[in-house]
């Protein structure tokens, strides 16, 4: 490889059985149970640096990280060409526990049906059954149900919803036809009801509280922060160390057993090019020799977009009173003091899962309710009283990519999400300010509902949304798919154990590996990868669930909505599988 850093490395760090490459969500959940060996000697090499802060502990200050240098690596998009150009923000956790150190902390499962869509699309044994122990394994869930984990790594809890405007949208949700459901992690997960957070003791539970920390108390890791990872080194197509940049000296790390990339969505596919596995022509241009050409690296990105549909509150009940230097001052010293009150929450406490047509399997959009009009990095606040959802899409059939911008490890790379660039994407995005409109104009709403701010009352043709979704739609953050696994040749990872193809001593578990994005928030789906690949890696894994519903609407063929889920496919999945790839094809 014609890099200067290939003769430049002047320390030897000796071998660890693993080196684990990244310590966001997967990389945490890794580190602690492979280390659950005591005769295991782990290094993990992360970019960033700590994550001790006050707002990163605070849920309430989810925003502040989020756009904070220290903690987020600052990225952003090339122009994306369905956007009209728009340059779209792209936060990247920066440190120990990667983005669950700077996420929203949305506990979502997704749908069942997620999994046997992954199943079909070739991702082998990774269906509901097989992936529902590995949820309930990392959970924690206060008053947990029979699907649910109660002694798990990372604290699951629900807000208290005492504003409210919490009620107000899931009274409306089923006035407007949509099922009730008691919680979307359990046995139903399509329609309106509470939502859950990645929180325990008012504080939050990201993946290095939950799983790095007591990792380090077992004494056989080794973490090294601020480790800028070059390349993975390979002999005779093995991979045997890693070259990495620390505090100005380049140093390598040998890997007895494996190597474990865990980088995430973005960064993973990156150094796997660097490390000479990709398309052949992009590392020919970076003068990087081809050691396995994968066209698939890189490709196939995937995120969820959403939009926020703001209304005018006619009732003082809304959080803005709390947004003044005051009011955050109080929520500040109240959790200080009793990690309680506002500041214990991130705010987003009721929700839901609706599908956009008749003919969709299980829901495609997803709505996070605020009892405040506010954008979500906290810049744009309404100048009063509101509430707001947040709702997009899930499956997106809009494809990106992630390319590098040079060879140079400390050049970040060049994304392109492609976003609104398949004609379904606008008839889903506009069925999500339609659908939201009629909820919002139900009884249930009558007492609080002023002027519609965000598009506007006025904004009713497919011309005007579509120019208000070109506007204003914003990622939110759950980038995947970079490096999916599948049993066909051109799938970069093998999904039964997850090693990289092509190549000997390297495993990939992270976002990356998803054939699909989940309904719903991203991170709990990776904890559960991580939970699971970490048994492959060692040759094991946990029995099937016994009691695994896939639950759908009787009419889900002819009904855009319905009042009852209650058709169960668990005895039918390859029934179901054929409706879910067809549904794949034309959505």
């Amino acid at each position: 490889m014609s890099r200067s850093a290939s003769n430049k490395i002047s320390t030897d760090l000796g071998s660890y059985d693993y080196v684990i490459i990244g310590a966001g969500s997967a990389g945490c959940v890794l580190a602690n149970r492979l280390g659950e060996d005591p005769e295991a000697r782990i290094l993990v090499l992360e970019a960033g640096g700590s994550d001790k802060s006050l707002y990163v502990q605070m849920p309430t200050a989810l925003s502040i990280p989020m756009n904070s240098s220290r903690f987020n690596w600052g990225m952003s998009t090339e122009p994306e060409p369905g956007l009209q150009g728009r340059i779209m923000n792209l936060p990247r956790g920066k440190g120990l526990g990667g983005s669950s150190s700077i996420n929203g902390m949305c506990y979502v499962r997704g749908n069942p049906m997620d999994y046997e869509l992954w199943s079909a699309l070739g991702a082998e044994g990774w269906h509901w059954a097989n992936v529902l122990p590995y949820f309930q394994r990392l959970e924690n869930v206060n008053g947990g149900g029979p699907l649910r984990g109660t002694d798990g790594p990372i604290s699951v809890t629900r807000g208290a919803e005492q504003n409210p405007l919490y009620g107000a949208f899931v009274e409306a949700g089923t006035q407007a036809g949509y099922a009730s459901s008691p919680n979307m992690n359990e046995r139903q997960h399509e329609g309106v009801g509470p939502m859950e957070m990645s929180v325990g003791g008012g504080k939050r539970c990201s993946a290095a509280v939950g799983y790095l920390y007591p990792a380090v108390m077992r004494g056989n890791l080794r973490i090294i922060s601020h480790a800028m990872v070059d390349r993975i080194l390979f002999e005779n197509g093995r991979a045997t160390g890693v070259a990495f940049t620390h505090e100005g000296v380049a140093q390598i790390a040998h890997a007895g057993r494996e190597i474990i990339l865990s980088a995430g969505s973005i960064m993973s596919p990156v150094i796997l090019k660097r490390s000479g596995i990709g398309p052949a022509a992009e590392l020919k241009a970076q003068q990087i020799e081809v050691l396995v050409d994968r066209p698939e690296v890189g490709e196939n990105l995937m995120d969820h977009l959403e939009i926020y549909l703001q209304q005018e509150c006619t009732q003082p009940v809304s959080l803005f009173p709390h947004m003044s230097i005051l009011g955050k001052t109080k929520i500040g010293a109240r959790w200080l003091l009793t990690k309680g009150g506002l500041g214990a929450t991130n705010h987003f406490e009721s929700g839901g899962h609706i599908r956009s047509r008749a003919g969709i399997v299980y829901p495609d959009i997803q709505y996070h309710f605020l009892p405040l009009a506010i954008s979500y990095d906290g810049k744009a606040l309404a100048k009063g009283h509101g509430f707001q959802v947040h709702v997009g899409t899930k499956r997106s059939k809009s494809r990106g990519w992630v390319r590098l911008r040079s060879s140079d490890p400390r050049e970040l790379p060049r994304v392109c999400f492609n976003y609104m660039t398949h004609g379904d994407d606008w008839l889903e995005m506009r069925a999500c300010v339609r659908l939201t409109r009629e909820i919002f104009a139900q009884p249930a709403f009558d007492a609080y509902r002023g002027r519609e701010l965000a598009p506007g009352g006025d904004c009713l043709s497919d011309e005007c949304i579509d120019q208000f979704i070109a506007d204003k739609v914003e990622s939110a953050y759950h980038p995947c798919g970079t490096c999916r696994m599948g049993l066909d040749d051109a799938a970069v990872v093998d999904p039964n154990t997850m090693k990289v193809k092509g190549v000997d001593g390297l495993r990939l578990v992270d976002s990356s590996v998803m054939p699909q994005a989940t309904a719903g928030d991203l991170n709990a789906p990776t904890l559960m990868v991580a939970e699971r690949a970490s048994d492959l890696i060692r040759g094991r894994s946990l029995p099937p669930a016994q009691d695994a519903p896939l639950l759908a609407a009787q009419d889900w063929a002819t009904s855009q909505r319905s009042e009852h889920i209650t058709r169960d496919y668990a005895t039918d999945r390859a029934g179901l599988r054929m409706a879910l790839l067809k549904n794949a094809a034309q959505q």
